[in-house]
């Protein structure tokens, strides 16, 4: 047994144990202060609200262990239980001989994303259309699931099949300097998404309809003209077509930058809640968050793809993961999909720190929200989509630390209530 299989097992061993005892923990608290309302939040939220929050957590927490459990026995039955080798002799054995090199790696790709997706299949129908279902949060039909999981396929076909043929050409054609490049083919793609999205993809999932004159428009132009932001337009997004949870955001780059309102963040705060939550999405472009985490993103998939190019020409990578390297046929596919599958127990370690940085992220944009419209009505607004959402007000102090990108609702009321 190699080093590789020992520290690989060990980080899934540890990121399962992990995850399962602060899902527990989280659990254990929450269920703990099920029956009284924060005394901070006593007259503002309802003990009915509270223990709904609180049976939502809770049920969410135990379907988290079994899915946590589950893709943990996935993982090593891919890796060290030979699940990928097998993929990789069928799929080599049937395609390479006919079709070439090429078309096997895709075909070999495509298999595994397919297979991931089925196995994944039954978990998301449950979160879905019964444990969304049953707190009231699910409105999709299942036509409409259909649809979009039938539109999913084509844009994965028409756009993730040729990215992929990207990056296996310039494994195979551009020396051990490969990685490189499909950084730089990778970032250039990142960066065209993020200005084709908004206007070519969103639109095949969501109907966006211009924001209605009136005195709401009236008030967000006025506050964009304070802040300095110009967006290309303000649009409303049918959200409430597929679940009640609600959200604004803004999208693009440059002048194709847009601003989003879920219908049901409309239907749910008042004129002077909505200003206050956009100002705070604009504090996050104000404070330059949003290039910081893309900077920092494209930094780390370097780093990432620079290990890929060693670790991709060593035989111990692969058979220290239960995979046979290929004799006559490149391995450039399967050095892509074993990177995947060992990276994240690894990167789970350390995501208390990427969520730390979003926590400091989000009460800076919160205190440029109380400067530029009233931090009570930001306090009054996140309190009621804390109460919609069914999002707990107790939970447990070392999950919050290690999971969440939003701080607790106690801290960021405390927080905005000595700004205000």
């Amino acid at each position: 047994m190699s080093a590789l299989t020992l520290l690989f097992a060990g980080a899934v061993l540890v990121a399962l144990l992990l995850k399962l005892w602060l899902a527990t923990r989280q659990m254990r608290h929450v269920a703990l202060h099920r029956d009284k309302v924060p005394p901070a939040f006593a007259g503002a939220v309802s003990l009915h609200a509270h223990q709904r929050a609180a049976d939502y957590t809770l049920a969410r927490g135990r379907f988290g262990l079994l899915q946590a459990a589950f893709s943990s026995a996935l993982l090593l039955g891919w890796t060290l239980l030979g699940g990928l080798d097998v993929l990789n002799l069928l799929v080599r054995d049937a395609v390479q001989p006919v079709l070439g090199d090429m078309a096997y790696q895709l075909a070999l790709l495509t298999a595994f994303v397919v297979i991931s997706a089925l196995l994944d299949l039954p978990f998301e129908l449950y979160r879905t259309f019964v444990l969304e279902q049953r707190f009231g949060f699910n409105r999709m039909t299942w036509k409409l699931y259909l649809a979009d999981q039938l539109k999913g396929v084509a844009v994965g076909v028409l756009i993730g099949l040729p990215l992929a043929a990207l990056v296996l050409w310039i494994m195979g054609a551009t020396g051990s300097l490969w990685w490189l490049w499909a950084w730089v083919a990778w970032t250039l793609f990142q960066l065209l998404a993020l200005v084709l999205y908004p206007t070519l993809i969103a639109p095949l999932f969501n109907r966006f309809t211009p924001l209605p004159e009136g005195e709401l428009k009236q008030q967000v132009q006025a506050l964009m003209k304070r802040c300095g932001f110009a967006a290309k337009g303000l649009f409303v997004m049918d959200g409430s077509r597929r679940s009640a949870h609600a959200n604004a955001y803004f999208t693009g780059l440059g002048a194709a930058k847009r601003v989003v309102f879920f219908d049901t963040l409309l239907s749910k705060l008042n004129g002077q809640e909505i200003e206050a939550v956009l100002a705070h999405e604009l504090g996050h472009y104000k404070h330059r968050h949003v290039l910081k985490r893309m900077l920092l993103a494209f930094g780390l998939s370097l780093a990432g793809l620079a290990l890929l190019g060693w670790l991709s020409s060593q035989v111990g990578f692969y058979t220290g993961l239960g995979v046979r390297p290929n004799l006559d046929a490149p391995n450039d596919a399967l050095a892509l999909l074993l990177f995947m599958l060992v990276l994240p127990p690894f990167m789970f370690l350390l995501s208390p720190l990427g969520a730390r940085l979003s926590r400091r992220h989000e009460f800076e944009a919160d205190a440029y929200a109380c400067a530029q419209a009233d931090g009570r009505d930001l306090a009054t607004a996140l309190l009621k989509l804390h109460e919609d959402n069914a999002s707990t007000l107790t939970p447990d102090p070392l999950y919050a630390r290690f999971y969440y990108s939003h701080p607790p609702a106690t801290e960021r009321l405390a927080a905005l209530r000595a700004q205000s």
